[in-house]
């Protein structure tokens, strides 16, 4: 029983490396590519921003699509589009950079190593 066992898991991974090198000599994709695995995942270009309940049913959603917003009224018997084409503020403009501190917070002589701390 464990040789027969053997023997199909042994066979099943001759014709799974057949098929690969079949798959990469006839199309040229390799079908078990690391760098698909590993690589990192694409910026999503369609997202709910917001969304806000009107009432039971309704709902008022902010949808996002690259760089523009659209104004959805969904729920009802009819989905209407309130406004389209609204542009998204872009990040980087909005964010200042933070204030440097002017001076020192604490006026105080540095220690070196082993002074008395009220000399």
């Amino acid at each position: 029983m464990q040789f027969w066992l053997f023997l199909l898991v042994l066979l099943m991974a001759v014709a799974g490396t057949a098929y690969g090198a079949y798959r990469v000599f006839m199309v040229g994709d390799a079908p078990f590519s690391l760098n698909a695995w590993f690589a990192p995942k694409p910026v999503p270009r369609l997202g709910v921003s917001e969304q806000a309940n009107i009432d039971g049913r309704r709902k008022l959603l902010l949808v996002r699509r690259d760089d523009v917003e659209h104004l959805l009224l969904i729920g009802g018997p009819v989905d209407i589009v309130i406004e389209e084409k609204i542009q998204v503020p872009r990040l980087e403009a909005a964010e200042t950079p933070p204030a440097e501190p002017a001076g020192p917070v604490f006026t105080r002589q540095p220690r070196g190593f082993g002074q008395a701390v009220n000399e």
